[in-house]
């Protein structure tokens, strides 16, 4: 958490007094038409790492997938998925020699 000073220029709203708590979101950058996914616990910004990319219902291919910016909760998808595209962000590792899985 980040600690910022808020002034607002209008009259408080009714109830409102100068030393109560406001939450609110700093937008430092927008990203408009962009393909993000929620940000897997590895990989850096601009780099690539691989993902298992669902295939049906039931197995899912690794996938070699560039990222892009990252954000606290999401990270930019720059290449190697497709808008629709279902991946497992959850750890993998215990997979890493397979290059495809199935699950029940």
């Amino acid at each position: 958490p980040v600690g910022v000073d808020v002034w607002i220029d209008e009259a408080l709203p009714p109830g409102a007094g100068p030393d109560q708590s406001v939450d609110g979101v700093v937008e430092l950058q927008r990203m408009l038409n962009v393909l993000y996914v929620e940000s897997p616990t590895f990989g850096q910004e601009n780099a690539s790492i691989t993902l298992f990319k669902m295939e049906g219902q039931s197995e899912a291919v690794r996938t070699t997938v560039k990222l892009g910016r990252r954000t606290v909760q999401y990270v930019e998808v720059v290449g190697g998925l497709n808008e629709g595209d279902r991946v497992i962000l959850a750890d993998m590792s215990a997979y890493d020699s397979h290059s495809r899985v199935r699950l029940n």
